[in-house]
């Protein structure tokens, strides 16, 4: 579960986060809305550890993001924009180190790796060096390296941009599955088909601060549309207006 308490960030002269406060419930996919700007990349990048918040609290499944960093890290599995692979490792090496900063080690590491090669169809691939990689491939070693220490919560940072419709089609699989098994899911996303094939949950924030929240019944409802791309722009439009 994730749980945001007030959070406030500030970079100079902007304001990136503005007391914000939301709940990302364990067994559900929640999607995190906002134009260029809004403050999606910072909220991702506290709950990661990345930088800290000026004020407020954040948590991790339990764990202050501030001051119990490295517990964070290991309940939580991040893939960035842009999949952040070493180029010059090849997909297993990716793959393992980061297991390997997580304290897997041994034959149980291996295992755990050869599952997800498995499962995520990796094998023509895995021992290549990622350099090479096509952005599916880079997707779905990303994706190897963020589940293999079994983490209870996953954030994805636009996960589907440049993918072609069958990476697509595995990603959205691999989510459902991860929803099932009970863990907490959390994405950012410019895609509306995404977010309405996807979501239970959707946080939409503008100019720092959440704007509305709820199932995407009640987004529909609490913005008087009937489709969630209206309903997107309508909220995040109407902040941006004030």
């Amino acid at each position: 579960m994730i749980v945001l308490e007030k959070v406030s960030r500030r970079f100079g002269s902007v304001q990136a986060l503005n007391e914000v406060s939301f709940e990302v419930r364990d067994g559900l996919i929640t999607g995190l809305l906002g134009h260029n700007g809004a403050g999606k990349s910072t909220t991702l990048r506290i709950l990661s550890t990345v930088i800290g918040a000026d004020s407020g609290r954040a948590l991790v499944d339990g764990f202050d993001c501030a001051t119990d960093s490295l517990a964070v890290r290991r309940s939580l599995g991040v893939l960035p924009h842009g999949s952040g692979l070493y180029a010059n490792l090849t997909g297993r090496e990716n793959v393992r180190y980061y297991g390997r900063l997580c304290g897997l080690t041994g034959e149980a590491l291996e295992r755990d790796i050869e599952e997800l090669v498995d499962r995520l169809r990796l094998n023509n691939v895995i021992d290549r060096r990622a350099k090479g990689y096509s952005q599916g491939e880079r997707l779905k070693v990303a994706l190897a390296r963020v589940l293999v220490h079994r983490p209870q919560t996953v954030i994805l940072d636009e996960p589907t941009n440049g993918l072609d419709v069958n990476a697509v089609r595995m990603l959205r699989d691999l989510l459902r599955e991860l929803r099932s098994a009970g863990r907490c899911i959390l994405f950012s996303s410019h895609v509306m088909q995404e977010v309405a094939a996807l979501c239970d949950d959707i946080i939409i924030i503008s100019g720092g601060r959440v704007v509305v929240s709820g199932t995407p019944e009640q987004i529909l409802e609490h913005t008087g549309t009937t489709d969630l791309e209206d309903a997107f722009v309508r909220a995040a439009d109407a902040e941006r207006a004030e």
